[in-house]
């Protein structure tokens, strides 16, 4: 990663807006553009609430399965219909399952629940083997690594990779896609990187360095605390139009994003854990302030 000297002496707070908030239902699968969304403990609503998984119980992922990326949710008032090429549309209720399920996500066991036999077969039809379909059990609170969590105590995430929200600005985005053009690459969406919260107004990877993010509400304020760069793997690489791999994306965040706070792994965006504003909602357009609470002297 290369701090600018203009990023490193950045006031200490700014104001900003929230230009997307993004719900991933079922991790690895499409996202869902919203106009707002409820927080809860464990992120935004809906959020990384099932997964995949394998006869072990081990989560899937684009990593090894990238087709994933086109199975399409559209949540309703009481379903989530899933559409896929080739597949009639499934439709999962939003509060009913069908049995207990041990599921493994990373280093996490997890307690869950199995979402039965005609969505397993549904996504084992389509992704060509065996899986099934997980809920996550809101009872289950799987806390963050607590090497990361900062001074929130309590965090907790659902199915996602570690944290509750991932947050990545306009400007970081529009650098890469710059840097793709620039060695004939086309430009890509944020869907590559599967962020919550998407910021404008920011300098570019500004979010690195941010300590605070209070966004104003009219029933108060949600105040999220960026904990930790996101360490990106190769879901990046997968064009999610297509459900295939190319190889550009990483190629140029490997020339540019080499982080020495993670030990010189390639991050893009941040991951954050909510201090305060459960059950409040965030709307696209709502402003926001930040603090920088991070500084890494310019090269």
């Amino acid at each position: 990663m290369v701090i600018t000297g203009r990023i490193a002496t950045m006031i200490p707070e700014q104001t900003i807006s929230l230009a997307g908030l993004y719900v991933h239902p079922i991790k690895s699968c499409a996202r869902v553009a919203v106009d707002r969304a409820s927080l809860i403990d464990t992120g935004l609503e809906w959020d990384r609430q099932w997964m995949v998984v394998d006869g072990d119980g081990h989560f899937v992922s684009q990593r090894e399965l990238p087709r994933l990326a086109l199975v399409k949710p559209s949540l309703r008032a009481h379903d989530m219909v899933l559409r896929a090429p080739g597949m009639l549309a499934l439709h999962v209720a939003l509060d009913a399952v069908e049995g207990p399920l041990s599921v493994q996500v990373w280093d996490d066991a997890v307690q869950a629940c199995d979402m039965g036999d005609l969505a397993a077969q549904w996504f084992s039809d389509f992704l060509g083997r065996a899986v099934r379909l997980a809920r996550f059990d809101p009872d289950v609170r799987r806390p963050v690594d607590p090497a990361w969590r900062g001074a929130v105590d309590d965090a907790v995430t659902a199915f996602a990779d570690g944290f509750p929200l991932l947050v990545l600005s306009t400007a970081s985005l529009a650098e890469l896609n710059r840097r793709l053009q620039a060695q004939g690459a086309p430009a890509v969406d944020h869907d590559r990187f599967r962020p919550n919260l998407l910021l404008d107004g920011l300098d570019a990877h500004a979010e690195d360095l941010l300590d605070r993010i209070e966004i104003r509400t009219p029933q108060g304020s949600v105040v999220l605390r960026p904990v930790k760069p996101c360490i990106r793997c190769s879901i990046p690489d997968v064009d999610p139009r297509l459900g295939e791999r190319d190889l550009a994306v990483n190629a140029v965040l490997a020339g540019y994003r080499a982080n020495p706070r993670m030990g010189g792994r390639v991050t893009f965006g941040i991951n954050a854990v909510i201090e305060r504003g459960i059950d409040l909602e965030l709307v696209v357009g709502q402003t926001a302030s930040v603090q920088v609470g991070f500084d890494e002297p310019a090269p």
